[in-house]
């Protein structure tokens, strides 16, 4: 009887403070990029949404730290250059470093170019979201304008990496 009540509770609608990023998407793009990388989508593709999970992981970790207490000078900056940088362990034993050359003088790794340009495309979107946010009054401006602005940069980035 005490879990059919429980059941019945958590079915009433309440209001919930919403985090920075989705788990289920985030562990979502986390599980499916192996198997995109099996079906031959570039590399350079799949490194854009590798950088913006681990700007996730990043803002994630700043929450935590917010929830803590922890702040310190620099602490931001910090936690998402580490958390991206965190890349270069896939190049330890698992991914051979292999550069090609983009846009005609960047002589870089396809994977490690794409996310570099994931996770500096999702940070500079959270800023603008937040931008955009403040100049109208503290509300977003259609609903889930938060997902949408790092989805629809991350996929016309993916599009033109394919084009490279």
């Amino acid at each position: 009887m005490k879990k059919l009540i429980g059941f019945l509770a958590a079915m009433l609608p309440m209001s919930v403070m919403a985090n920075p990023a989705c788990p289920i998407c985030t562990v979502a793009i986390g599980a499916a990029l192996p198997i995109t990388r099996r079906m031959g989508v570039p590399d350079a593709v799949v490194g854009v949404w590798v950088g913006a999970f681990l700007a996730i992981m990043g803002y994630w970790i700043i929450k935590f730290m917010d929830g803590r207490g922890w702040r310190f000078a620099g602490r931001n900056t910090l936690v998402l250059a580490l958390s991206v940088a965190t890349i270069g362990f896939a190049y330890v034993g698992t991914v051979t470093y292999s550069p090609c050359l983009y846009f005609g003088f960047i002589r870089i790794d396809p994977l490690l170019l794409g996310t570099l340009i994931g996770a500096a495309l999702f940070i500079v979107t959270e800023k603008l979201y937040d931008w955009m946010k403040e100049k109208n009054g503290g509300h977003a401006h259609f609903p889930f304008e938060k997902v949408a602005l790092p989805v629809i940069a991350l996929a016309i980035a993916s599009w033109v990496l394919t084009l490279c």
